[in-house]
This record gives C-alpha cells, sequence and structure tokens, in this order.
C-alpha cells in the first residue's frame, strides 16, 4: 500500500481548529488513514470503534485516556445519539482533544438545515487510489485555469487501475482471483454489517438483486421505474434502496446541467460505482474509471478549498450528449468526452463549448501515447489526463 494517502496533510491541519468527519466506501482505507497516517502527527491517540462492545461501553461512558492528544471514533453513526454526544464532548473537551470521526456512511447529512453540530466540524470523503496519488502528484491546479496536465502518460499505472480498481487491497495485490473474492465479501459486509445495522430494510433480497444489476447499467440513462418493473417491487422501494446505496457509497448518480444556454432534459442521471472494477463491459469500466477520478477532484475542491464544485453531463432535447462537465458556482471549467481509441474529436464537445462557452475541453481516450490540439479540444491519453487532478 502507499505511505500515505492524499488527505493526511489537510486533515492533520483541519484538526486544529475543528473536528474532522471523514466518510467513504467500506474498505477505502479510512480506519488505516485515521490510526496510522493521521495519528503519527500525534503523541498519543486513542482509538473507539462502535462495533466492539468493549468500545462501545468506553464511548457511552465518556471515558477517554487522558494522555491523548487524538480521539478516533468508528463507526459511531451507528449510535442513535451520537450527534448530541459527540457535540457535548467537543464542547467540553476540545481545548484538550482533537477529535476525528469516520464510518463507512455518509456523515455530512446533518448539513442541512438545524444542525447542532454546524461550524464545529470539516467534512471529507476519502476516495480509492487515483492515477495522481498513485504517482504521488501533488493536486496544484487552479480553477477556470487549465488542468495542470504533465509530460508523462503513465500507462502501465492506468491498466492497473482499469484492471483492479483503486480500493487497496485488490489494487495491492493485483491478483484476479483476490478481487473476486473481495467483491463477494465486500457486497456481502456491506449489507450484513453496515445497511442493516443501520436501516430496517424488509425486503433485502430484492435489495440485493439490486445491487447486482447495477453494474450492467453503468454510464446509462438510470430508470428507477424500469428498475421497479425487473424487481416487481413498488417504485418508493427502489428509490429507498437506491438513496442507502448511495449514502453507504457504493454507487453515485451524475445529473444533466441544466442551462438556458441549451434545450436541455430534466430527466435520469447516469449511474457510476465506487469501485468500478465490478463492472465487466470495458468502455463502461472506463468511462466508470473517469467518473470516479472527477468526483475524487470535484469532492476535494469542495471539501478543502470551499469551492462550490459539481460533476453533471451534457445532453439536450437532440440527444447530443457529452459524459461530464465540471463546474464552479455552477459557471462551466471543463467538459470530458471519454472514448476508447477515437481520435478524432466529438463534434458533441464542440457544440457544447461554443453554446456554454466552456474553456477547456478534453476528449480522454484509453489508447497510448497521444496528446494533440484538435479544434479547439484536447485529445488525449487517460494515463497523461488523470495526473492533472488529485
Amino acid at each position: 500500500m502507499l505511505k500515505d494517502r492524499y488527505l493526511t496533510p489537510y486533515i492533520v491541519a483541519d484538526l486544529k481548529e475543528k473536528m474532522v468527519f471523514l466518510g467513504g466506501a467500506r474498505q477505502v482505507g479510512k480506519t488505516t488513514l485515521c490510526c496510522d497516517l493521521i495519528a503519527s502527527h500525534f503523541k498519543n491517540h486513542a482509538y473507539f470503534n462502535w462495533d466492539n462492545r468493549k468500545d462501545r461501553k468506553f464511548i457511552t461512558e465518556s471515558s477517554w485516556p487522558k494522555d491523548a492528544e487524538l480521539l478516533i471514533f468508528d463507526e459511531i453513526h451507528k449510535y442513535r445519539l451520537w450527534k448530541s454526544l459527540i457535540k457535548g464532548e467537543y464542547d467540553k473537551l476540545k481545548e484538550i482533544f482533537k477529535f476525528l470521526v469516520t464510518g463507512s456512511a455518509r456523515l455530512d447529512i446533518y448539513r442541512r438545515g438545524g444542525d447542532s453540530l454546524q461550524g464545529r466540524y470539516h467534512y471529507y470523503r476519502l476516495h480509492p487510489f487515483t492515477l495522481a496519488e498513485t504517482e504521488k502528484i501533488s493536486c496544484n491546479s487552479s480553477v477556470f485555469n487549465e488542468l495542470p496536465i504533465g509530460s508523462v502518460y503513465y500507462q502501465d499505472t492506468l491498466v492497473m487501475l482499469d484492471n483492479f480498481g483503486g480500493f487497496p487491497e485488490p489494487f495491492t495485490k493485483q491478483n484476479k482471483r483476490v478481487l473476486r473474492r473481495w467483491h463477494n465479501e465486500k457486497i456481502e459486509r456491506m449489507f450484513r454489517e453496515d445497511i442493516l445495522d443501520a436501516r430496517a430494510i424488509r425486503d433485502i433480497g430484492n435489495m440485493k438483486l439490486l445491487s447486482d444489476m447495477l453494474p450492467s447499467r453503468i454510464g446509462s440513462l438510470l430508470s428507477l421505474n424500469a428498475l421497479r418493473e425487473d424487481l416487481e417491487v413498488s417504485h418508493n422501494a427502489v428509490t429507498l434502496w437506491m438513496d442507502i446505496l448511495e449514502s453507504f457509497y457504493y454507487v453515485f448518480r451524475v445529473y444533466p446541467f441544466s442551462s438556458k444556454k441549451i434545450r436541455g432534459l430534466k430527466k435520469e442521471p447516469k449511474l457510476y460505482l465506487w469501485d468500478w472494477s465490478e463492472v465487466e463491459d470495458e468502455a463502461a469500466r472506463f468511462e466508470n474509471l473517469i467518473a470516479s477520478h472527477l468526483l475524487k477532484y470535484t469532492h476535494f475542491l469542495t471539501d478543502y478549498e470551499g469551492y462550490r464544485a459539481e460533476l453533471f453531463f451534457l445532453r439536450d432535447v437532440d440527444k447530443r450528449e457529452v459524459d461530464f462537465l465540471v463546474t464552479i458556482d455552477t459557471k462551466p471549467w471543463f467538459a470530458v468526452e471519454v472514448k476508447t481509441n477515437e481520435e478524432k474529436i466529438s463534434p458533441n464537445l464542440l457544440y457544447f463549448k461554443e453554446k456554454l462557452s466552456i474553456p477547456f475541453i478534453y476528449q480522454v481516450i484509453k489508447k497510448d501515447k497521444t496528446d494533440k490540439l484538435e479544434k479547439g479540444g484536447r485529445v488525449i491519453s487517460a494515463g497523461k489526463f488523470l495526473s492533472g487532478l488529485i
């Protein structure tokens, strides 16, 4: 595994002034980041996991070791009164301890209105390994400027990420058998240890069937009605299950960009997995890989830099479509069209560039050793393009 993670210095710095909440998918490396990497910057730390019976007793009794500088709470969101407990302890002890809270479910849900924790914490989302992180390339981009893309193509790293995904265990072991077993165990544990602990699901069998169906729908418009018909369940059930899978970092949805400058369709989002290695189709997996890199980038710009960075796709009533658009405060910054080998720039990219005044457009291809300017856009190999993100 890499000796450090991309969020380490930012979280260590933020802990000096507030609590830090860290969310992310199961087995993405949250505990290692907290207990090994971040904790190494403090003299002593104490780790409490709500899933451990002994730790639960310490938490509910507020029994903290006096010599600890950093208190780490893992999966504490499973405790119904966790928010009140953390708020009370932080307000009372913030001059003594630093507070780091992590878990496999979204911990930012309390940002919306009436949150007694607001103003007390910074929130980060930990992503799987990406190309720039794997190659230890520092993020030095500046919004609305061209991405800081270097001269190296990194094709071997791209292939490894494409084959094994970015989750630490399968990526570091580079073994297909390990990957298959890891997929099975990860999904089973997500349902058994995370979802069922947090939510009362009546029909867990059909919810598992839903998760089995999703990898074949990557990159396509997601119709909840079609899923409902396939599963023969209610629309409300499918809606709830998709929201839960998203809140536990199994899937994410990319929505169409809305603007008066184009005749856009307010239609369904496109679906992607946090673990793109589950996707069998090569083209869909490659698109998911690019989507995941872009999502990680926008999340970092939001979580640390404080920008309102968002990831969309483009589609109009004439069915012109571009895979991705990154915006800052809803203003277009750059668009990305994903192709396996096509080096001729997409006319849809050029169309939307003009219509929406998009400063930069990229056609990202899987093929190696390509980087050329064409009609105001850049056709570039994925390994080289991704080195300009994070």
